[in-house]
């Protein structure tokens, strides 16, 4: 039998339900590739889930879906460094995870993966939920899409996240592989929130 904590307004949100709120964190580090080697940011970050609806494609694939908002501003200069909207969205039936997003420099994802209960948790935590997502750019599946700027100069050959969140803390770590300044870097970054509403 399902949880009716995750049950709002009568939708079933499953895994997403914990993530339903206002996040905010200051530890967060971003190693950002640069012409001559690396850049490192630490920053503020605001991250924002609302939920949306239950929706379905087809007539067949059942969804619910929260929609969400990032803002990060890195601490050295009170810069907005990167601002990020999407949606998450889960189908109960196939325990599948899906993160679709865009940034405004000209790329969208579609992130594909699972949800699971993590037992060791967030510090140890035994009541932390995971989610997992990953997509290639040349997946037929889980892709990447980029405008030419984009593929020619900082094309993202690859996206991975992984997040976890138990009661009111959050903390998360994503990779991208980026093919920029003639060369491939790893485009890191991660950050530990508390639920502010």
């Amino acid at each position: 039998m399902k949880s009716f904590s995750t049950i709002l307004n009568n939708i079933d949100y499953g895994p997403l339900f914990y993530l339903i709120g206002t996040w905010q964190g200051g530890e967060g580090v971003d190693i950002a590739p640069e012409e001559e080697g690396e850049e490192k940011n630490q920053y503020y970050e605001t991250l924002k889930f609302e939920p949306v609806r239950a929706v379905t494609n087809a007539e067949e694939q059942a969804l619910v879906a929260l929609n969400y908002r990032q803002a990060i501003i890195r601490k050295r200069d009170g810069k907005l460094i990167h601002h990020e909207s999407g949606y998450y969205s889960w189908q109960a039936s196939e325990q599948l995870l899906i993160k679709s997003f865009s940034i405004p420099r000209g790329v969208s994802v579609v992130a594909g993966g699972s949800y699971s209960n993590d037992s060791n948790g967030a510090e140890g935590d035994a009541h932390a939920h995971a989610i997992e997502v990953e997509a290639l750019a040349d997946s037929k599946d889980w892709s990447i899409v980029q405008s030419p700027f984009m593929q020619k100069k900082a094309k993202t050959l690859s996206y991975k996240m992984r997040l976890k969140v138990s009661e009111d803390k959050l903390e998360y770590a994503q990779t991208m592989i980026v093919d920029i300044f003639g060369r491939r870097f790893e485009h890191t970054d991660e950050n530990k929130l508390v639920r502010s509403n």
